[in-house]
């Protein structure tokens, strides 16, 4: 993780847009009696209409971006996702395919073309953002002209139950979440306030629902936790998760997204909790540098997403890590006929294939820290989610 100072500078476009942002929390903070909670803050530096770091039309994924997700580094990581969600569709007698945040378009591009023998008779495609809808609409467009008339753009969940699968890649750790911190054996509330000029933490007593849940986490995990102890909580994930299990009439949703079971996250010794902010492909821990220009993430409490999900009326019928889903979904077999049927592949292009493969599969990289959550309605999946099913840890 990098300090501030060590950060590249924007241009000044960028920073008028920053300070533009910035101005939007000031003056939610003077409409606030000077403070606001971070999960408020989080809301407005990623989601405001037009600002937002989510919602202004700045490259944010790839190289030229922020951060690279697993669609983004080749087409094999849908490719083995197309096993399961054509399999799924089969089994369903056909149906839809809803992807919620599609980012640059990638993955509805990579997995409509894997699917084309097996299209969805829809692939509905949620996002906020004007820009990403565009750059979507343009990726798919490019790659499969022919399936185009299939996608549909959504801007709020839709009204009647569908029958089909339900995509999130990365999408968890993006909702705002509380930050609080232990003092004197009580959870305090951190949230966000201007000191000289600048934000800053604000600590003050934790409001009812959060208290209630740092306990809740302390009696899950059998041990109180330390004295300063800080980390997260996203209490919006209940909610967020309940509305869309109601989207699920009958099928599969398939989560995937770094994070840890309950025990993982809150262990003792992880003391400043999983927070972090990612700016040009530095990962840094300033969620105040730079309101608008950088991503603002918590990894995700697999195990609250679990009991959200049942309470929701959900099953689960998987949890494992990113690498044992691709190994059980054949991304070697993938990466072997790619490489039978490109046989005059530069050695860069074969060096491009092996460096995906180990950013998908190994430990240090996604193999390990990412996870997938499969959850059901009404519908028992045949097809092998796993290699290694850890429901017994959540």
């Amino acid at each position: 993780m990098q300090s501030r100072s060590e950060l590249p500078l924007p241009d000044d476009s960028a920073l008028a847009h920053s300070n533009c942002v910035a101005d939007l929390v000031r003056a939610r903070l003077a409409a606030s009696h000077g403070r606001i909670s971070f999960a408020d803050y989080m809301d407005l530096v990623l989601y405001a209409p037009g600002l937002g770091y989510y919602c202004a039309g700045m490259q944010k994924f790839g190289p030229a971006g922020d951060f690279v997700t697993a669609p983004g580094l080749g087409r094999v990581f849908a490719r083995c996702l197309a096993r399961v969600v054509g399999d799924a569709l089969d089994q369903l007698g056909g149906g839809v395919v809803l992807e919620v945040g599609g980012g640059t378009g990638a993955l509805a591009a990579d997995l409509l073309e894997a699917l084309r023998a097996r299209p969805p008779r829809q692939y509905l495609l949620l996002e906020l953002s004007a820009d990403l809808r565009e750059r979507q609409r343009a990726r798919l467009a490019a790659q499969v002209p022919g399936l185009l008339d299939r996608v549909q753009w959504l801007d709020r969940l839709p009204a009647s139950p569908l029958t089909g699968v339900l995509i999130a890649n990365e999408v968890l750790d993006a909702l705002p979440v509380e930050r609080f911190t232990m003092q004197d054996g009580k959870p305090l509330q951190l949230g966000v306030c201007l000191r000289d000029g600048k934000f800053a933490w604000s600590a003050m007593e934790a409001p009812a629902a959060l208290a209630a849940e740092v306990r809740a986490i302390e009696e899950d995990i059998g041990a109180a936790l330390p004295e300063g102890y800080s980390s997260e909580i996203c209490l919006r994930q209940p909610a967020w998760l309940g509305a869309l299990a109601g989207v699920l009439g009958r099928g599969l949703a398939l989560f995937t997204d770094y994070g840890y079971s309950r025990r993982e996250y809150y262990h003792p010794q992880r003391t400043a909790g999983t927070l972090a902010c990612h700016y040009r492909h530095h990962w840094h821990a300033d969620p105040f540098f730079l309101p608008g220009l950088q991503d603002i993430t918590a990894w995700v409490d697999f195990s609250a997403a679990a009991r959200a999900a049942t309470a929701a009326g959900l099953g689960i019928a998987a949890y494992t890590t990113q690498a044992h889903f691709l190994l059980a979904t054949g991304i070697l077999q993938e990466m072997e006929t790619d490489l039978a049927q490109n046989q005059g592949q530069s050695p860069g292009q074969i060096q491009a294939k092996a460096a995906e493969l180990r950013q998908l599969l190994m430990p240090g990289e996604m193999g390990e820290r990412f996870k997938l959550l499969a959850l059901t309605r009404d519908f028992a999946p045949v097809s092998e989610l796993t290699m290694r099913d850890m429901q017994a840890g959540l």
